[in-house]
């Protein structure tokens, strides 16, 4: 668990997490979603599927392809007799995209908001999907699957907000070695480390923004939801119309989360579950909560990224994801 297991209200914190992978059908994988969590199906559209009756909210599964989902939703006479030409074009378009898309496109289970103690649950399903014949991303190599997820901070002011960020920043060399990203997520170019200069900037021991200038700068540098941290459904939760003022796209969505976007889904794997990116993850949070280490590795970070040719003509020399395992096993000793 994280240092903070509640929010600034004592509510409990939640977590959405996103799963991607192949080898099972849309039907298949919500009937057995459904009766994971005894819920009832719903079917809003032929390519997605709501899984109703959690106390946490929906659940959801999808085919990853918001074109064809939108197709799905239109509704079709039963008779193609008795459909006009539109609907006729419509439906053929539907029908090629569906062969197209089913051997490339992942199906995704999005889950609702869920507290942290419910976790393990999520553990268990990933068992059960992966007994059921779901596949991840090294099984084929067009397939670019991952899992996200989508913690709630225990706190949205901006001084909590921007720790949590710098944290992550320190680290994200070190989350970037562990998680191993496949070829084919690294071509598909959805989850870019941030730009070298705004990392300095956000790092810098002078940077004290509010709310306006971390949003504003965070969408100077990154006007784009390719991000391993994807702050934008953030941002746009606390300031949407600023957010919408510098990116027009529907699929920004807002909610009080981060967005974390690194992880492969090796759902296949026997020895891979949630554990692994929700442990990294929680290392962010447990430096953040830290002022005393995250200054000191902090420093040390920018100076790391203020040497780059003094990197080159070492070839031996550790590079910072080494240095950040390092720092990260000395720390779990002294707290031991």
């Amino acid at each position: 668990m994280p240092p903070r297991t509640q929010t600034t209200d004592g509510s409990p914190r939640c977590v959405g997490i996103e799963i991607e992978f192949g080898g099972l059908t849309l039907e298949q994988t919500a009937t057995l979603l459904a009766d994971h969590f005894n819920g009832k199906l719903s079917d809003p559209g032929r390519y997605e599927t709501l899984i109703r009756g959690d106390p946490a909210g929906d659940w959801r599964v999808e085919l990853d392809f918001e074109l064809l989902k939108e197709l799905g939703r239109r509704e079709q006479p039963p008779d193609a007799a008795e459909m006009p030409l539109e609907t006729l074009i419509k439906d053929g378009v539907e029908q090629m995209l569906k062969l197209i898309a089913e051997p490339l496109v992942p199906i995704e289970i999005i889950s609702p908001p869920l507290p942290l103690s419910r976790l393990n649950e999520v553990q268990q399903l990933i068992i059960r999907l992966r007994e059921a014949g779901a596949t991840g991303t090294g099984e084929n190599p067009i397939h670019a699957f991952g899992l996200q997820l989508n913690p709630q901070p225990p706190a949205l002011d901006t001084p909590s907000l921007l720790g949590l960020f710098q944290a992550y920043l320190c680290l994200a060399d070190w989350l970037r070695k562990r998680a191993d990203i496949d070829l084919t997520r690294r071509l598909t170019q959805f989850a870019e480390p941030f730009p070298r200069a705004y990392v300095c900037q956000v790092l810098a021991p002078d940077y004290q923004p509010d709310q306006d200038q971390l949003i504003d700068d965070y969408l100077r540098a990154n006007p784009t939801r390719n991000r391993e941290l994807d702050l934008l459904p953030l941002f746009a939760h606390l300031d949407a119309p600023r957010v919408q003022q510098q990116i027009d796209d529907p699929r920004v969505k807002a909610r009080p989360t981060f967005h974390y976007r690194l992880p492969n889904s090796e759902i296949d794997q026997p020895d891979w579950g949630l554990h692994l990116a929700w442990n990294d993850w929680v290392e962010v949070e447990s430096l953040a909560a830290d002022p005393e280490r995250l200054s000191t590795m902090r420093t040390a970070y920018l100076a790391h990224l203020e040497q780059p040719l003094s990197r080159l003509l070492s070839p031996g020399a550790e590079d910072w994801a080494q240095k950040s395992a390092h720092w990260l096993t000395d720390q779990a000793l002294a707290n031991n």
